[in-house]
């Protein structure tokens, strides 16, 4: 760990024992499925697209507290393929949002050591969105500390039709030597959006909801799964840090005995 955990949680609530954290047992990827951003802005009479505003915040302090703990891997769901049924104007907003945002915060994340890449169909995006992400990992592509990875236009089942889509395509030409009767499990993960990337341990909900809305289906097989009620926006260092408490807490034993 690169940083004092006193500097990292520099005025913990009462109650939270920074001595409880088990600084050998950090899951090395954590995903984040970001809920709450409307019911914040509802709550205070304000539109939708205020409160994703408002989580820029939150995602900022995650990113910053992961990477101080030596979290390898952080995902976080912006867009998912079913959002593209929410209003237009949300729509458009949100992509404005994730350009500005990515082109504003790239430097910094550059700075430090934070590599950023995307996962999902980003071919559906404004091409300023597309530019920005691309901007960015261009920048950070050769970075070697956390990687922030941005799942956007990502949908879990279009993901896993894709690489069946793949894998029959290779098994049907005959100058490839994939097998369709060997396909193996490893095919499959190779075939993914996250391909190179380890699957989470550990997989938080914010908001009080409790299911995975088509993020990480396969990946997730034997994640931990936390829900906070905390809303996305309210979202800070200390509520990550319950949440890694929770996952240290428990026993994974993949299927085996107790």
């Amino acid at each position: 760990m690169n940083k004092t955990l006193d500097r990292i949680f520099p005025d913990p609530p009462t109650g939270l024992d920074l001595d409880a954290l088990d600084a050998s047992r950090i899951p090395e990827h954590i995903a984040v499925i970001m809920d709450g951003n409307g019911r914040w802005a509802k709550k205070r009479m304000q539109n939708r697209l205020r409160g994703h505003k408002a989580g820029i915040e939150a995602v900022r302090e995650t990113i910053r507290a992961a990477s101080d703990l030596g979290v390898r891997y952080l995902t976080i769901y912006s867009f998912s393929t079913e959002n593209w049924k929410r209003p237009e104007d949300e729509v458009d907003g949100l992509m404005e949002l994730f350009a500005k945002t990515m082109l504003a915060e790239v430097d910094g994340l550059d700075a430090e050591g934070v590599r950023v890449m995307t996962i999902g169909d980003t071919s559906r995006l404004p091409l300023e969105t597309q530019d920005a992400f691309r901007k960015a990992w261009d920048q950070t592509k050769g970075n070697d500390g956390m990687t922030l990875v941005v799942a956007v236009n990502y949908g879990s089942r279009d993901e896993i039709v894709r690489a069946a889509r793949s894998l029959a395509e290779r098994a049907a030409d005959p100058d490839d030597p994939l097998d369709a009767a060997g396909i193996s499990e490893a095919d499959l993960a190779d075939a993914l959006y996250t391909k190179d990337i380890p699957d989470p341990e550990l997989l938080i909900r914010t908001s009080g909801e409790i299911r995975l809305s088509n993020f990480l289906l396969w990946q997730a097989a034997y994640s931990e799964f936390v829900s906070t009620d905390v809303l996305w926006p309210d979202f800070d260092r200390y509520e990550l840090l319950r949440c890694i408490l929770d996952y240290q807490s428990r026993d994974r034993r993949f299927g085996g005995v107790e």
